[in-house]
């Protein structure tokens, strides 16, 4: 019996794809530290997490039963991806199922901003009628900055562009421009004409610390700033003094540096109680429809690569899908990447008298994966032969 744990309050759909492939799963509300994961792998195959939990070397390496971690959510940077790898473990991510719940909060964040409706209802909660013009203005016409050019930042393009929206975007990959955006060569030239400045990067350490009081400092006065990507790109003390001073007259910040790790958990920030700022609690891509479709998709990946080895989609493994066929056995073979594995797969095969009916291999940096189908059953002295060869890293025999 296969067994699963899930984490940080997963949509149900997570839970019911696992069960109804046969897999005992265990759910759990909040993250988890190390001490505590390390516990709790103990005897699991598939873990699902969302951004909270930190799967590090050490929780892997006291997880010898793990086969798979399912991050249900976009980043994969709170899991080592090299050290999974380099034990077998696969990794997969849901990189599209939030994209238009993030990008449809990131349009209501720059209208609201635009027209100071935080400030307004705050004003109206107090009992003060406030009516005024001065300060709030249309989005049709502005110039959308979107830092990054990935899933979400191409799809806001295209939405903010129907909504009257000049669009200007910057991102170190090529990209192609969609509809009539920009691309701006460097990151300046992005704040030298951007009104409203979002950010959509990934979660590479590279990111880290990407704006701070110099890019504020270059936003044009007036402009609002956004970042629904992650926390420790942006300084937001320097924020802070930027929106205190009137040179950026608003802000929507989604994520932090640092964030509770349960429900309910105290929170602090330096941008708390600002006028004109947002507050979200890492809920961008929190919408029900979204965490269905995470939920489904993730599992519907973990579900498939133990049953069939799939590693479609993988961020960390070489990814193949071998068509499967009736009356086979099949076997998946994780090796490091050198010369020479698939013919001493092929011979050691046939050293036992197993006819190969179907195969592929693919590698990824330094390990390799080989999906077979054999004719006739494979029996522990061919497995043990394979297993004990010295680039070997996980044999699995699925049927």
């Amino acid at each position: 019996m296969l067994r699963a744990l899930l984490l940080e309050n997963l949509h149900p759909q997570a839970r019911t794809i696992l069960e109804s492939a046969g897999i005992e799963v265990t759910t759990r509300t909040g993250a988890l530290d190390e001490s505590e994961l390390v516990d709790a792998l103990q005897g699991v195959h598939l873990l699902g997490i969302r951004s909270k939990t930190q799967v590090t070397e050490a929780a892997l390496a006291s997880a010898g039963d793990l086969l798979a971690v399912g991050a249900y959510c976009i980043g994969t940077n709170q899991i080592d991806l090299a050290a999974a790898a380099s034990r077998g473990v696969a990794t997969f991510n849901a990189p599209f199922s939030n994209t238009r719940s993030v990008v449809e909060v990131a349009l209501a964040e720059m209208i609201a901003l635009t027209r100071r409706l935080t400030e307004f209802d705050r004003s109206m909660h107090e009992g003060v009628w406030n009516k005024s013009a001065t300060g709030a203005h249309e989005i049709r016409g502005r110039t959308l900055g979107i830092v990054g050019y990935g899933n979400i930042g191409t799809q806001l393009s295209v939405l903010a562009e129907n909504l009257g929206m000049s669009v200007v975007f910057y991102d170190t990959a090529e990209k192609l421009a969609l509809g009539n955006a920009r691309r701006a060569q460097s990151l300046d030239e992005l704040l030298d004409v951007a009104d409203i400045v979002t950010l959509h990067v990934d979660g590479r350490s590279g990111n880290a610390g990407l704006f701070g009081a110099p890019q504020l400092a270059r936003m044009r006065p007036g402009a609002i700033f956004l970042n629904l990507s992650r926390g420790f790109v942006v300084d937001y003390a320097a924020l802070r003094d930027a929106i205190v001073s009137g040179h950026v007259s608003g802000a929507a910040v989604d994520v932090f540096p640092v964030e509770p790790k349960r429900k309910g958990d105290p929170f602090d920030s330096e941008l708390r109680g600002l006028p004109n700022v947002i507050l979200t609690p890492h809920t961008g891509g929190s919408t029900e429809e979204a965490q269905e479709a995470i939920g489904q998709f993730v599992s519907n990946k973990l579900r498939d690569f133990v049953a069939t080895g799939s590693t479609t989609l993988s961020v960390n493994l070489p990814n193949l899908a071998l068509d499967q066929q009736a009356g086979v056995h099949r076997l998946t073979y994780l090796h490091r990447n050198v010369p020479g594995v698939l013919a001493a797969v092929n011979a050691t095969l046939a050293e036992h008298g197993v006819n190969i009916e179907g195969q592929l291999l693919a590698t990824r940096g330094e390990i390799g994966y080989v999906v077979t189908d054999a004719g006739a059953p494979i029996d522990d002295a061919a497995l043990s032969a394979l297993s004990s060869r010295p680039e070997s890293v996980r044999l699995r025999l699925l049927s």
